[in-house]
């Protein structure tokens, strides 16, 4: 047979592919010489139509109500972390803060230092514990207040570390009367940290070595003692530009030993600091000014300010030794006052 021939005949035969499709619309269907059938592909439903114009799904309702949900929980959610975020994005994404004024001595820092000096007298903390059932058994006084200007600048925290964006204030303590107890309130600035936003771990080893101290020296025999020992755990971060509250307890006191513990909280009662210490009363007590000590330290309201400020940071020892010698011994014809 030729070829004409076959290519006429085998034109002359139904494409079998082309009749399932007139029959089964919904089939798809191959070339004729790959297509096989199932037994049951005469049975299959036809998929569903995808047109333009085919009507939106049932659920189209739902999935919308669904998206406007998540849109408004997510901003919501952005909102309140944004006013009060969790504390690891307190302290890895500090608020930034105003810068405090830089010279002290100009107007805008006093401005700056007694705006602080009215929101710290009338702290409602301060307010409840002045109104408390108790509140006789307790006295306020002002460290450093009346620190003599001369010996100021040799002072850490009275003089170096004082002024605006660090320690602004002089610190308010509320102290027992018979000085077992005792709390304090400071304001820590910008100035004061490690991290920013967040103050230095030394810095607040410094304050409670300070305040424990003050415990500590009221309670030994000639009110006067050096640290030997301190042990600080700190419990959280301490962040900036906030009224911090130390508290002091008197453990024990033997002899010229007296042991304190204490902590740091913030005016919400979040416990950021633990300590204990040891202080060790010198054996050269006798020969320093305790009134004058006292009196920086911050005497009970009863107590006279003393005029002259006189601590063991550099004094000649044999002079302070003349000088109480002379105070207990006057000349002849003078009489002791």
């Amino acid at each position: 047979m030729s070829a004409s021939m076959s290519s006429r005949l085998l034109s002359s035969i139904p494409n079998r592919s082309h009749i399932l499709s007139r029959t089964h619309p919904g089939l798809r269907t191959r070339p004729f010489s790959t297509f096989r059938p199932t037994h049951n592909s005469a049975k299959s439903s036809p998929p569903p139509a995808t047109s333009s114009s085919s009507p939106p799904p049932k659920n189209g309702a739902g999935r919308s109500a669904f998206l406007a949900v998540t849109f408004i929980t997510a901003l919501s959610a952005y909102a309140l972390g944004s006013l009060f975020p969790p504390t690891p994005v307190s302290v890895l994404f500090p608020r930034p803060a105003p810068a405090p004024p830089s010279d002290p001595d100009s107007e805008e820092s006093k401005n700056y230092v007694d705006e602080l000096e009215k929101e710290m007298l009338s702290l409602p903390f301060l307010e409840e514990l002045r109104k408390a059932p108790d509140a006789q058994d307790w006295y306020e006084a002002r460290p450093y207040k009346y620190f003599d200007e001369e010996r100021r600048v040799n002072n850490l925290t009275a003089g170096a570390l004082r002024g605006p964006g660090k320690l602004a204030l002089p610190p308010l303590v509320r102290a027992r009367w018979d000085e077992k107890e005792s709390l304090f309130v400071i304001h820590v600035g910008r100035g004061l940290c490690g991290h920013d936003g967040i103050i230095h771990g030394g810095l607040l080893a410094t304050l409670l070595d300070e305040t424990l101290a003050r415990t500590a020296i009221n309670n030994l025999p000639e009110k006067i003692g050096v640290t030997a020992k301190l042990s600080v755990n700190y419990r959280a971060p301490t962040m900036a530009d906030q009224f911090i509250v130390i508290r002091t307890e008197l453990v024990e006191v033997k002899g010229r030993k007296a042991e304190v513990k204490g902590t740091v909280q913030d005016l919400s009662g979040t416990l950021l600091v633990e300590a204990s210490a040891t202080f060790i009363q010198p054996r050269y007590a006798k020969l320093l000014n305790k009134a004058a000590i006292k009196q920086v330290m911050g005497a009970p309201p009863s107590d006279p300010h003393a005029t002259a400020v006189h601590l063991a940071d550099g004094e000649d020892l044999k002079a302070l030794k003349g000088q109480q010698h002379s105070q207990h011994h006057p000349p002849d014809g003078e009489k002791k006052h």
